[in-house]
């Protein structure tokens, strides 16, 4: 995201600016999920907790946090019995919602996931009324959340300022702007633009000594993200690198982060012992999308260090591994310093398919690191194969073919559903076809079979029930 200029209180909106009193509070907040489905996979609001950080290390506010996807806030208990998992994940509790007029042909429920609304505006009129709201947002199709969020806010708060930030702001910029209901929208990584938004808006009174020239050169010299904030800190994401170097044709991460760039192993090997003396961790998940890039470099001197301290922490890989890195030193480190779920990247086993969408492992690749596993002594059943489903190109049979090799070599299938993600050059041909309009909601990676996909509602039932979905 580009550099706001110094003057950037002038394109500020007439009501933002009077905000800027003595008040000292600032609200941090992650809206529900409105979808046909969802669940906790191990999901923080990332972001908003490294602003979070950022905030209260170079300014004066005090930092309320609410995160409406909260599955461990003991508020969930008094509605319901929700079960977190033995690995950390968890469904959200879920209120039924009426769909949005294009899904009514749909034959599914939708629902808000999450914290009950009536609890959120509880949680919001205990607070005192902040000098602004800090909003993220992560899939694009998620935008009706931030819509409610941002109509709550306006209810128990009147006209205070609300930013918006995150992928949904990165990536549809003039939609947020425009349908969102928030007062100012910020694109792109936010650590080198906030404290000139909070001064903007509340004034330079906020910002205290250490904010003087304050700018974060890369990734690596951000701030631990506030995971203090929850009063449950038993899980916790992170991400040891920012972007990706391979060119997916699916794949949005270089329009997010164009330049792909790793932390330094020690310090986050460091970060990762600091929470386990701080709080009670019991998951930590990596959200990287190329996590085994650099790897004698980087994630092996990550996991040596964990080896040697002993955590006792289970780690998890949701994004995905690639896995032509898995080597047999590789696999025997995973194991040893506590690799609990493995997800494997395949997307197909269709190699015309492959290269024409970006080539990033072929079958030999998946075997080699399913028998490297195997040896350092997980069990194939334990290890999950992301297959993706729904692609413009894909057919039926290529997709049953991909499950049927997954199962023939033991590992676990896990259907991955395409979504045409804006600026993605599936995007883009999708648009130039006239397959999707303006809306966010026809994102959503469940609606392909009844908008633009070459699979039917009764195909992706059938692939679902082949790949033992649940």
């Amino acid at each position: 995201m580009a550099e706001r200029p110094c003057g950037f209180e002038s394109h500020l909106p007439h009501h933002l600016i009077s905000f800027m009193s003595e008040k000292k509070r600032l609200l941090l907040l992650n809206p529900w999920i409105y979808d046909f489905t969802a669940c906790d996979f191990w999901l923080r609001p990332l972001g908003l907790l490294y602003l979070a950080s950022i905030i209260r290390e170079k300014t004066t506010l005090e930092v309320d946090f609410l995160d409406c996807l909260d599955c461990r806030s003991p508020a969930i208990s008094l509605f319901s019995r929700l079960r977190v998992k033995a690995d950390g994940r968890a469904n959200f509790y879920k209120e039924e919602v009426p769909k949005p007029e294009t899904f009514r042909h749909i034959p599914r429920k939708f629902s808000r996931y999450g914290l009950p609304l009536s609890e959120v505006e509880a949680r919001l009129k205990a607070m005192t009324v902040p000098q602004a709201v800090l909003l993220t947002c992560t899939m694009t199709y998620w935008y009706p959340g931030v819509q409610i969020a941002v109509e709550l806010i306006r209810k128990v708060f009147g006209q205070v300022p609300v930013i918006l930030g995150g992928i949904y702001a990165t990536l549809c910029p003039e939609h947020a702007r425009s349908q969102s209901g928030v007062d100012l929208v910020v694109e792109g990584p936010g650590e080198n633009q906030v404290l000139k938004v909070l001064e903007a808006i509340c004034g330079p009174s906020i910002l205290n000594s250490a904010a003087e020239a304050v700018f974060y050169p890369d990734f690596d010299s951000l701030p631990s993200p506030a995971y203090d904030l929850y009063q449950d800190n038993s899980v916790v994401c992170l991400m040891t690198s920012r972007g990706c170097p391979f060119k997916c044709t699916y794949c949005a991460s270089r329009l997010l982060c164009p330049r792909f760039e790793q932390r330094n192993p020690e310090k986050v090997a460091r970060e990762i012992l600091d929470f386990t003396r701080t709080f009670n961790l019991k998951h930590v998940a990596f959200y990287d999308d190329a996590l085994l890039l650099n790897k004698e470099r980087h994630l092996e001197e990550i996991l040596k260090i964990l080896i040697q301290k002993s955590p006792g922490v289970s780690f998890h890989t949701p994004n995905g591994l690639h896995a032509g890195s898995i080597d047999e030193k590789l696999a025997l480190l995973l194991k040893r310093a506590g690799f609990k779920s493995l997800f494997l990247s395949l997307e197909s086993t269709n190699s015309g398919w492959l290269r024409q969408t970006g080539p990033k492992v072929g079958l030999k690749d998946l075997e080699r690191a399913l028998s490297f596993l195997e040896k350092a002594g997980y069990q194939r059943s334990e290890i999950s194969v992301y297959l993706l489903v729904g692609h413009p190109a894909q057919t039926r049979e290529q997709v049953r073919e991909s499950l049927r090799w997954v199962k023939k070599n033991g590992a676990r299938p896990r259907l991955a559903y395409f979504s045409p993600v804006p600026g993605t050059e599936d995007w883009k041909n999708l648009v130039a076809r006239g397959k999707l309009g303006s809306d966010p909601l026809l994102h959503n990676k469940l609606v392909f079979p009844y908008f633009w996909g070459s699979l039917t509602p009764e195909d992706l039932e059938d692939i679902r029930r082949e790949a033992g979905a649940r």
